[in-house]
């Protein structure tokens, strides 16, 4: 197959760096695989929450009586902005391969991501503490806690992941290997952006209506 007939399943480098575009190709569709199974994992848990939501709440509080909106969509803005921030982190590893540009962007998203997290655990306190609703409670808590905690925890694994690959390249710089892991990062960072918007929208939006 010619290089100008390489469709690459991420950022697109042919313009800018053929050769890494031609090594990316099989490295990034093998990704995407992974975030797919991923999100096999997220619609299952999604599908237990809204049979549990209506049948599993035990006499306990509902989805109605618990959520409170203005948490969730605090953290639903860092989240999106952190989308941007990552994204404008991409470009400057494909159009710059400018290392100053990449840190400050990617900071910014990091600290976006640990403001998501802080006011996630803010919410798991309330609701086990100040609510009396932790998740053995009822099965509707119980899935909720870990369909919002396997996010959460999915959220601070990438912020690991992105404190790595912030040595990595103030060691190393924007060689192949260090290239294609923040593409990868990349993708992982928009795919949890996607699956929140899910969960705000069925978990949240919907669950305040209940």
């Amino acid at each position: 197959m010619s290089e100008n007939k390489v469709l690459h399943p991420g950022l697109n480098l042919h313009g800018t760096d053929p050769a890494r575009h031609s090594r990316a190709e099989t490295t990034i569709f093998g990704f995407w695989a992974f975030l797919m199974a991923d999100l096999v994992l997220f619609a299952l848990l999604l599908a237990t929450y809204g049979s549990m939501s209506v049948h599993g709440v035990a006499e306990g509080p509902g989805p109605g009586e618990l959520f409170d909106l203005k948490l969730p969509l605090i953290q639903t803005l860092a989240l999106l902005a952190s989308s941007l921030t990552v994204g404008l982190a991409m470009l400057h590893v494909k159009y710059r391969s400018d290392l100053r540009g990449l840190a400050i962007w990617l900071a910014a998203t990091a600290l976006l991501g640990l403001v998501f997290l802080a006011l996630e655990a803010l919410d798991f306190h309330r609701l086990a503490v100040t609510e009396n609703a932790p998740p053995q409670r009822s099965g509707f808590l119980s899935i909720y806690f870990l369909l919002t905690g396997t996010h959460w925890l999915h959220v601070a694994c990438g912020l690991i992941w992105m404190a790595v690959l912030a040595m990595q390249t103030a060691a190393w710089g924007l060689d192949s290997p260090v290239k294609l892991r923040l593409l990868r990062l990349g993708l992982y960072w928009h795919m949890l952006d996607v699956v929140w918007v899910a969960i705000f929208t069925f978990v949240y939006l919907f669950g305040a209506t209940q």
